[in-house]
């Protein structure tokens, strides 16, 4: 596709400032790899930028095919799967847990104390569907992300909740029916497993595995070819390494790509976290989202549900009420959390721009945004562990929405 800028409504001068700001901040003083940027914007690529190294200790460059982990971006895909279920009447929102997962029945809240000596007692409201999509399910990480603290993460280990790919969706659930929920069901908001439950019951709820389900409903008819749970040997070569930032500040390798996890089919695909994938590959769900659904001719989700996914399932509130927990994939001021998707809904509050857009990133500081209004998607895509390192959605939203540009 032509990149054109003034096609799509920028000032080129303006918007080439994403290059140099990328590159001389960050990539030539190896404070990332490397890292791959789109800009879309009213169906027009805008900007394609392909900086740096995608393996450092191979000196293999950034290619226009890598493939990232998008950890986190996964939780989109697998809310879009989940609804489009909901589209078939399968399952209603208000619908309990328990009714897909009968262990769940008997969950209980934590109260005070660990080990032996907690206290819980049985939860005021039945978990539903909707609260595990929004992320106030009363589920948490379990102490498997850093910033994630919590006094029920001894009974997440307790149970054997891992993060290592061995487990089943079942056996996965069985084992988080045994822990305590940190507080009422849509009391409050924490991330969480919640969306690798999403994709048991769209296993269960579809009646066929959930990396089937979502290579034939969803990577299928957007074209999304390089995208899955594992990555095959073929495809080995576009495999970039990660990295984490040291105490010297310096690049220290996280995840080899020869003897990377995602090397291996897992037993449970992640609807959390399990995905890899190529930048042009999201560019396609982004499209989809930016086209309320429909994907060159084809309804993948519809507008209304679509539309009811984005909008502010907190009430009232934002992130910054509802939030427990110190790790998440965005800021909370000013923050609105859907069903898979945060969004902007008061940019004075948040200090930025874009107020109706929604977005997500993933733990290795891959990140995207929708923006409706501008008709406009962004996919920043790099290899760093946490995402918390650097503020890159901050960075590039300012620069991508300070080059629109009226006149053109």
């Amino acid at each position: 596709m032509e990149i054109a800028p003034e096609n799509a409504g920028f000032s080129s001068r303006k918007l080439n400032q994403l290059r140099a700001h990328l590159q001389d901040r960050y990539v030539t003083p190896q404070k990332i790899p490397g890292c791959r940027v789109l800009v879309n914007r009213r169906g027009c690529l805008a900007s394609s930028l392909t900086l740096g190294s995608m393996d450092l200790e191979r000196n293999a460059p950034m290619r226009d095919d890598t493939i990232f982990r998008i950890y986190s971006m996964t939780k989109p895909v697998t809310s879009i799967a989940l609804m489009m279920l909901f589209e078939e009447g399968r399952f209603q929102l208000s619908d309990p847990v328990a009714k897909f997962i009968p262990s769940w029945a008997g969950q209980r809240v934590w109260l005070e104390g660990s080990g032996t000596a907690m206290k819980t007692r049985p939860p005021k409201t039945a978990m539903t569907i909707q609260h595990l999509l929004s992320h106030t399910s009363g589920l948490t990480y379990g102490g498997l992300l850093p910033g994630m603290e919590l006094p029920v993460d001894a009974a997440y280990q307790s149970a054997g909740v891992t993060r290592t790919r061995t487990d089943t969706l079942e056996s996965l659930a069985e084992k988080l029916a045994l822990v305590p929920l940190l507080y009422d069901p849509g009391t409050r908001w924490s991330y969480s497993l919640a969306t690798d439950i999403c994709g048991y019951l769209v296993e269960i709820i579809a009646g066929q595995p959930f990396d089937a389900f979502l290579k034939e409903r969803i990577f299928e008819p957007l074209e999304m070819r390089d995208t899955g749970f594992y990555v095959p040997d073929a495809k080995l070569p576009r495999f970039a390494a990660c990295y984490v930032r040291g105490l010297n500040k310096r690049l220290e390798l996280q995840d080899d790509p020869e003897d990377s996890p995602y090397r291996l089919q897992p037993n449970g695909p992640s609807g959390a976290s399990g995905l890899v994938g190529t930048i042009d590959d999201y560019a396609k769900f982004c499209s989809m989202l930016v086209g309320n659904g429909n994907y060159k001719g084809q309804q993948i989700i519809g507008r209304n549900t679509l539309n009811l996914m984005t909008r502010n399932h907190l009430g009232d509130q934002s992130l910054a009420q509802m939030a427990i927990g110190g790790f998440s994939e965005t800021s909370n001021e000013g923050v609105g959390f859907g069903l898979g998707f945060a969004s902007t809904i008061d940019a004075v509050a948040s200090g930025t721009v874009g107020e109706g857009d929604f977005y997500w990133g993933g733990y290795a500081s891959t990140h995207f945004w929708v923006d409706p209004v501008e008709e406009l998607f962004v996919i920043f895509m790099t290899q760093l562990i946490p995402s918390s390192t650097f503020n890159f959605r901050g960075q590039i939203r300012n620069i991508v929405y300070g080059a629109i540009d009226e006149s053109v």
